[in-house]
């Protein structure tokens, strides 16, 4: 190589570079928890080495992103709880410390759910053993970060699609009561953090229905519940604006705070009929059912930016109703939806893709911030 040729080769490298460090700093020039800081608070679900700092270029990206965090699975009664008296609060303690750090809500996510429960208590049969676990569970693990964390999920997804209880261990234990003696002892034991009731599909007509019954149910017991959240498990090219609006009207009149609290839109196709979201459901995979394994088309990408941008455009119309829209992850490689309900699928339902860069979606959703602004 000529010495010409060389040192043309390197001014062309710093330019670049330069170019590169301008082009991140220009697509970093904004961030969803500026934008929206007038309006509702922006949430992202973290994992164990986010949490632990491990994964350097997520940390950048909630510290610069996100004004709220949830805890995707650490809370859950299997590893909060992994014995009948034994609690393990270490990674749950750090999560609130490194949200103290970088002054970030926590909403911890849940006391009371039928899944992923701890070995101990999946054979279990006696009714008065079923509620010695849920009134120590409560009472130790809501009294522990009472003060520490901003909202409890206190009971999640207890809803079938027709509205009426699920058949849980608690409801076949406990009675149909247990809901509203949930939210009674997390009221006792953590009387400083904001108490929500969250579920999937409860924007439909008949599950919503269910939903706000049992609202009123809790309230008519004299038992604080503040907000409900609406989870948010849609298709791109199916959200169902319609209902969504029409459930944060009808929730909202009863006086509570709504919320979207784990916000995902898959492009992938579904195995069923159903929306449902339910970890315990499962199918079987094949090519056809993982079509964008090498790349995301830019028009399905284009499509579901608009789809996230109506959805922003609606939570904005009723912002005095929303209080919080939390991404179900940090970016696309992350996202639950990557293993379910069929293993090993590639699946790109976030605003940011799985080299943490925007995507069109984060765009458009930034665009609907500055276009109500005006």
């Amino acid at each position: 190589m000529s010495l010409n040729l060389y040192a043309a080769t390197i001014l062309l490298s710093a330019l670049i570079i330069n170019t590169q460090t301008v082009v991140a700093q220009s697509t970093f020039a904004t961030s969803l928890k500026e934008v929206f800081k007038n309006d509702f608070l922006i949430g992202t679900a973290i994992n164990t080495q986010q949490i632990e700092e491990k994964d350097t270029a997520s940390d950048r990206l909630i510290k610069q992103q996100f004004n709220a965090v949830t805890p995707e699975n650490i809370m859950k009664a299997e590893i909060i709880q992994p014995g009948w008296d034994k609690y393990n609060f270490d990674l749950a303690d750090k999560l609130v410390a490194y949200a103290k750090k970088n002054n970030l809500k926590v909403n911890a996510h849940n006391l009371i759910w039928h899944s992923q429960l701890p070995s101990f208590m999946r054979h279990m049969q006696d009714a008065d053993s079923v509620r010695k676990y849920f009134v120590n569970h409560i009472n130790t693990v809501a009294a522990h970060y009472d003060g520490k964390v901003y909202s409890w999920d206190v009971v999640n997804e207890a809803l079938n699609e027709d509205g009426t209880l699920r058949k849980s261990i608690f409801l076949q234990k406990l009675g149909d009561d247990y809901v509203v003696e949930a939210f009674r002892l997390a009221q006792k034991a953590s009387p400083h953090s904001k108490l929500y009731y969250n579920d999937y599909n409860i924007e439909q007509p008949q599950k919503r229905a269910g939903a706000i019954a049992l609202i009123k149910k809790i309230k008519a017991a004299g038992v604080r519940i503040d907000g409900v959240g609406i989870q948010g498990h849609w298709r791109y090219d199916k959200v169902p604006m319609k209902d969504i609006e029409e459930s944060i009207k009808e929730f909202s009149t009863l006086g509570i705070e709504v919320m979207f609290t784990e916000l995902d839109l898959s492009v992938l196709p579904n195995p069923w009929d159903n929306a449902t979201a339910d970890v315990s459901a499962t199918a079987a995979g094949n090519a056809k059912m993982n079509p964008y394994a090498n790349g995301l088309p830019d028009s399905v990408a284009q499509m579901q930016a608009k789809a996230y941008a109506d959805l922003f455009q609606l939570f904005l119309k009723y912002k005095k109703s929303v209080s919080r829209v939390t991404f179900w992850g940090v970016n696309d490689g992350q996202s639950w939806l990557n293993g379910w309900p069929i293993r090993g699928r590639t699946n790109y339902p976030l605003l940011f893709d799985r080299n943490f860069q925007p995507k069109p979606a984060f765009y458009r959703v930034i665009a609907t911030a500055k276009s109500v602004s005006k």
